[in-house]
This record gives structure tokens, sequence and C-alpha cells, in this order.
């Protein structure tokens, strides 16, 4: 059972997309993207630095639209067909795409109104989000409990990112869980806490006029790592995790219970085959970077991997 994973803010890096605008029929449809989500997705990929990118409203839509635009290349190319698709937190929106809960258009135009509501939700309060790697789970969770922060993504792999108070996170920083080190994320804002709701609202109102479907393959959720098989639950899902944590922890003990047996990672590439590596030791994986890696990916649908 070979699936694709989309990757989640943060993954982005100035000039990714350059390689892929070399592909036929790739720029236009990345302009017809950046119409449906305010954001000039060329300029953005090819052009501004890493911290024009990094803004939300700029960031979200970038991610997904390089998802989005990897994942019909890939699947002009092969006639074997992923078996399931899931997203860590944007990339979400990118899975509801990729299984046809969503249109390409109405999820840029989700995605690119996602991206402007948190950004202004992070404004508010300053707020940011760290990683803490290895320690005892219970021991970073009982220290992010005592100063106020929330485990806002439990990556697996013994990762969990904090989220809250920007002072609190330098207190962890300064004293952290024994055995784990703690990395500051380059992100706006504590996203996936209730810092978040005021984009939750504006994100459900809109959602509430799109026209969804049901899922044509197995897609799972980040609220808890199950497969959803109703294209409303899922989108509505999508909308709630905005406030609240992504397990991508669960999601990848799901994949190995159904059975998964390749995972092949769309652009900007490599978060979460790294993580997929350190918690689902010996599944193969492709992180599908530049055209490039697409033959390996083909390769992998094609059970041709070694």
């Amino acid at each position: 059972m070979i699936i694709a994973v989309f990757p989640g803010q943060g993954s982005q890096t100035p000039g990714f997309l350059s390689p892929w605008l070399e592909l036929d029929g790739a720029r236009e449809r990345l302009e017809a993207y950046s119409e449906q989500a305010g954001v000039d997705l060329v300029a953005a990929g090819t052009e501004w630095d890493a911290d024009r990118i990094r803004d939300t409203s700029v960031a979200q839509p970038l991610i997904v639209a390089a998802s989005l635009l990897s994942w019909s290349v890939l699947n002009a190319r092969v006639d074997e067909r992923v078996a399931g698709v899931a997203g860590h937190s944007v990339g979400e929106i990118a899975a509801l795409a990729a299984s046809g809960v969503l249109s390409d258009d109405d999820a840029l135009r989700l995605v690119g109104l996602r991206g402007r509501a948190m950004a202004e939700a992070a404004a508010a309060v300053e707020t940011g989000m760290s990683a803490v790697v290895g320690g005892n789970e219970d021991a970073v969770i009982e220290r992010l409990d005592a100063l106020g922060l929330t485990p806002a993504n439990y990556n697996g792999g013994g990762q969990i990112v904090a989220a809250g108070a920007s002072s609190a996170l330098a207190e962890l920083a300064a004293d952290a869980p024994r055995g784990a080190r703690v990395i500051a994320l380059q992100v706006a804002g504590a996203f996936h806490t209730g810092f978040m709701e005021p984009a939750v609202d504006a994100l459900r109102a809109a959602a509430a006029d799109v026209a969804v479907a049901a899922p044509t393959t197995t897609l799972w959720t980040n609220s808890d790592g199950s497969v959803v098989d109703d294209g409303r639950r899922a989108l509505d899902l999508v909308v709630a995790q905005v406030a609240s944590p992504v397990r991508w922890d669960r999601c990848m003990a799901s994949f190995a219970a159904h059975g998964v047996t390749g995972i092949i990672e769309l652009s900007p590439a490599g978060a979460l085959t790294g993580l997929a590596k350190r918690a689902l030791r010996g599944t193969p994986t492709v992180a599908v970077k530049t055209p490039d890696d697409l033959d390996a990916a083909v390769a992998l649908l094609k059970g041709e991997h070694a």
C-alpha cells in the first residue's frame, strides 16, 4: 500500500519552485493558483527571500500549491495510483484536493484565507512555536503544562512541538526537559492552539459554502489519525484543526496498522519522510523535492523500489 503525504508550514525554502517551472504547463497552473489564493506564487517560489516566504499568509498557499503541482505531475507520469493520502497541518488541504474532497480552486481559495486569518490571529499576541526533540514524552508534556504551553504537534519519532507565549518558550529553551533539545521554529505564532480561534471562525464561515465530495481514496485526519470517509466531515475537521493539536504520530501509527508499504512526500518534501524514517523504520520513502525525484516516486508506485 503506497500512500502520498503532503507537508506543512516550514517546509518551504527560497527558490524551491524554480525547477518545477521548467515543466510544460507549470507556470500557467501556478498563475491560476495565484489568482485563487491571492498571492503571487510564481514570484514567492522563485524570487522571494526566506523572511518573505515565512509570512504565514504566503507560506501556506505556497506549500499547498507546490504540493498540488507536484502531485499532478506525478499522476501524469504513471498509471498506478496511491492507495491513500494524508497531510500535515496545512498539508491537509492539499490532501483533501488530492483525494477529491475539494477542487484545486477551492483548496487554494481556502488556504489563502486560512493563511491570512492565521497571520492576523498571530499578530494579536506575541507567540511562537518550538520543537522539543527527545526526552521522556510524559516529562515533556508536564514541563509544557507548567509553563502554560500547548503541545501543538505530536510529530512522532520523539518530537513534540510546543506553542504559546514567546516568554514561556524562552523559559523552556533555557531549562529543557532532561534529555531533550528545544529548537525555535521560524513561524509567526502559536498555531494549533486556542490563540487561533479567530481564524477557525473565519475559515468555518468560508468552508460552509464550499462544495465537497466523498474521498476517492483512503484519507487520514490529523485530529486522531483515523480514516475519514465523509467529505464534509473531513473539511470540518481541517477547519477545527487550526486551533487543535496535530496528531501526526497517530497518523503514522494508523499507516502501519493499515499496512502501508511506502510513502511518497510531495513538494516541498523532506520533513515527513524524515519523521517516517524514525517512526516507521524500514518503510521505503521518497521525498519529491524537485522533478528529478519523480523517477524514484514512479518506481516506488510500480514496485520497483530497491
